[in-house]
């Protein structure tokens, strides 16, 4: 793959097949790659694909994966749309507030752009798509209806298990989020998705369904999760497993020496998955001669690995250990973060973003203990003011997704 990677800087002198072996480059799984084929080598023209995210967390490091892939994408010369799901994340089991979600949609545009320069891809081939530009449009609800029609409710939130957030009590929004999904391959005017494997439901329940409204079915790219550093999936919303983007260097080695890391075991060992998936990539995509490189310092000495097998061979037989690790992988994180910190350090603009996406919590105040009297019963307690309340905000939630 190497050879890919230096011709790949110039995209016209690629060859189709050289084209389509970059684009499944360290992918876990592709769905109907005779679509690929078909379109690169057939059609003879650029493949169109798109990576949506939902606007709800803060971007952690484990971004850098998808991040990786769209610079393969863009080498081999596709036109790639970058979704901000907005109106996802406020369906996702209301992760994000309504109110809130427009500026974190800005805050992740700012942060997908800098991490991209970061890792040196040009982003000027890039198009970003506001989900809610098009999304409350009449066509677009109306195709929504009529996949609704013919998915059924098991089919609806089993394609979602594995990407919205699973509750006893589950919301109807989670079960409009993948048919959302699926119908954005549609109106995006794409040939094929790219996401995680943990969104395989989605992509089959798109493949499956959206022929039944007259659509063509698309191919989907696949990335493998990487392990978090608490073990698991790397998630958002669970600071012990992930690095946010903008965390400082101390934050990051911080959190690194915490990783859980056993040693000689390989499986599930977050800090190698990201060395495999995030750091080697990386710099393979950068290296002008197209060669990985990932270095451990032991004993004074400093062992180069070229390649994630030898790594986990080494690690296995505790020829490196837990810390020589985490060192070395601290130190190539926090290259690759010092651009994207400097970047928001430069751009008031982005601070100010931030603290409108992420406002600080208001400090809880102490509640007075109020003395029962007779049955307890409280003056006012009857009168319906949290039901008055919610219904308040969800009436203003409503109106803000009106219909264009």
């Amino acid at each position: 793959m190497s050879n890919t990677l230096r011709h790949s800087q110039t995209v016209v002198a690629m060859e189709a097949k050289e084209k389509i072996a970059l684009i499944k480059h360290n992918l876990q799984e592709v769905l109907n790659e005779e679509i690929l084929v078909d379109i690169i080598e057939k059609q003879n023209r650029h493949l169109k694909l798109y990576w949506g995210t939902a606007t709800t967390g803060r971007p952690h490091c484990g971004y850098f994966v998808p991040m990786t892939k769209l610079a393969h994408f863009l080498h081999a010369g596709c036109e790639v749309t970058i979704l901000l799901a907005d109106l996802h994340a406020f369906l996702d089991n209301l992760k994000a507030p309504y109110e809130l979600i427009r500026h974190r949609a800005k805050y992740y545009e700012l942060l997908v752009k800098a991490t991209l320069r970061a890792i040196g891809v040009s982003i000027d081939k890039l198009r970003f798509v506001l989900g809610s530009d098009y999304q409350r449009g009449e066509k677009y609800v109306m195709d929504l209806l009529r996949m609704s029609t013919v998915v059924t409710e098991h089919d609806a939130k089993k394609a979602g298990a594995e990407v919205v957030k699973q509750v006893a009590s589950p919301l109807l929004s989670g079960l409009i989020y993948p048919l959302m999904q699926a119908l954005d391959e549609e109106h995006l005017g794409v040939d094929a998705q790219f996401g995680g494997v943990d969104q395989r439901k989605i992509f089959t329940l798109a493949a499956e369904h959206l022929p039944s409204l007259g659509y063509k079915v698309r191919a989907h790219l696949m990335n493998p999760m990487v392990p978090g550093l608490a073990g698991g999936k790397m998630s958002a919303s669970d600071p012990n497993s992930k690095i946010d983007l903008l965390d400082s260097a101390a934050d990051v080695d911080k959190k690194l020496k915490k990783a859980v890391c056993a040693p000689r075991e390989v499986e599930g060992n977050g800090v190698l998955a990201f060395v495999e998936f995030v750091l080697l990539p990386i710099s393979e995509l950068n290296s002008q001669e197209g060669k990985a490189r990932f270095v451990i310092v032991k004993d004074g000495e400093e062992i180069v690995y070229e390649s994630i097998n030898k790594l986990k061979e080494d690690y296995a037989a505790d020829t490196i250990g837990p810390k020589e690790l985490k060192v070395a992988t601290a130190l190539a994180l926090n290259k690759l973060l010092d651009p994207i910190r400097e970047a928001y350090a430069n751009d008031p603009e982005w601070q100010e973003i931030e603290k409108l996406a992420y406002p600080p919590p208001e400090p809880e105040k102490k509640k007075k203990k109020e003395k029962k009297i007779g049955t307890g019963y409280k003056k006012g307690e009857a009168s319906g003011t949290k039901t008055d309340a919610a219904e308040t905000s969800a009436a203003a939630a409503v109106d803000n997704l009106k219909i264009t």
